[in-house]
């Protein structure tokens, strides 16, 4: 994406995917519902938080803003952020754009629980598509589309840390990157990990095993 885009070569986005949830530990794909974070989800926004302590000074942390989706899963994850960097909870801002993308009738089930519902569905399909096969479910386009609106209405603000999910974090990135989106689908989804997304490039940041 970059300048071209809209964004500045000054904006820096540290990119977070929420912990693992009951659900992800269980093999049930979310969607737009929720499942409580897990003991092991809850250590791993700890970890991002601690590792984001690494790389903002103390003194300039009033100067950055914690954005999340509104999903429960990834508010909790930006409360244990915020409160590690002694960020308000009340400075964390809701946006709808960074929702995960909406799975309509298959959300909740499981992949076995998919096919028999819908045979055939997932036919052709790779582990990194199929979000997008959901009969009544958003479109990859749709998605592209609103993860680029909010990007281009952030591109002034230039000190952000965004609380997300897996597709709608590979979805970012590719569009920063400028990646077609095979390649973007393909890109990792780690909740031990967080990116860093700034001049152009992006880093990838472990926070470390939990």
């Amino acid at each position: 994406m970059g300048e071209r885009d809209g964004m500045t070569r000054r904006q820096v986005i540290y990119l977070t995917r929420h912990g693992e949830t009951v659900w992800n530990r269980d093999g049930r794909f979310q969607g737009r519902r929720d499942s409580p974070l897990t003991a092991r989800g809850e250590e791993q926004a700890r970890r991002m938080g601690e590792a984001l302590t690494q790389h903002i000074h103390r003194s300039e942390r009033d100067d950055w803003t914690i954005v999340a989706s509104p999903l429960g899963r990834a508010q909790h994850t930006a409360r244990i952020i915020a409160g590690i960097l002694g960020l308000s909870a009340a400075r964390i801002e809701s946006e709808a754009r960074l929702e995960e993308s909406d799975i309509g009738a298959w959300t909740a089930l499981d992949f076995a629980e998919i096919e028999a519902c819908s045979p055939g569905a997932l036919d052709g399909s790779t582990r990194h598509d199929w979000y997008f096969r959901a009969p009544d479910g958003e479109t990859h386009a749709a998605m592209a589309e609103r993860v680029a609106a909010f990007l281009a209405a952030s591109a002034s603000r230039e000190r952000l840390i965004l609380v997300a999910h897996g597709v709608t974090g590979r979805v970012l990135r590719g569009l920063y990157l400028g990646l077609a989106s095979e390649a973007a689908l393909q890109l990792e989804a780690p909740q031990d990990a967080m990116f860093r997304l700034g001049g152009g490039a992006v880093e990838r940041i472990d926070c470390g095993g939990a």
